[in-house]
């Protein structure tokens, strides 16, 4: 008898039969190219804003300090978002 957790799992494995495709060297090589170019894109994207946080900070503009956080997060979390994208991508094979 199986568990209702196997039942599921299997359920799931029906559903998208391309989960559980291995991935080949190829594209384990493009997933490790795009990790690459996303972390060069969010240093440079960190070194510009960091620059300005702490020029606001010297001049003590409380306000802008505020504004480049919120644009620093929001820059990671749509790089990250991009590259999930484009990993996801790779693995189904476009």
């Amino acid at each position: 008898m199986k568990s209702a957790y196997e039942l599921a799992m299997e359920r799931l494995a029906k559903s998208d039969p391309a989960a559980g495709k291995p991935i080949s060297a190829e594209q384990k090589a493009r997933l490790a190219e795009i990790d690459r170019v996303y972390q060069g894109k969010l240093a440079e994207r960190e070194i510009f804003l960091k620059k300005q946080l702490n020029d606001a900070y010297a001049d003590g503009k409380a306000d802008e300090v505020e504004k480049i956080q919120k644009q620093m997060s929001s820059e990671r979390s749509r790089l990250e978002e991009e590259r999930e994208d484009e990993k996801e991508r790779v693995r189904r094979g476009k």
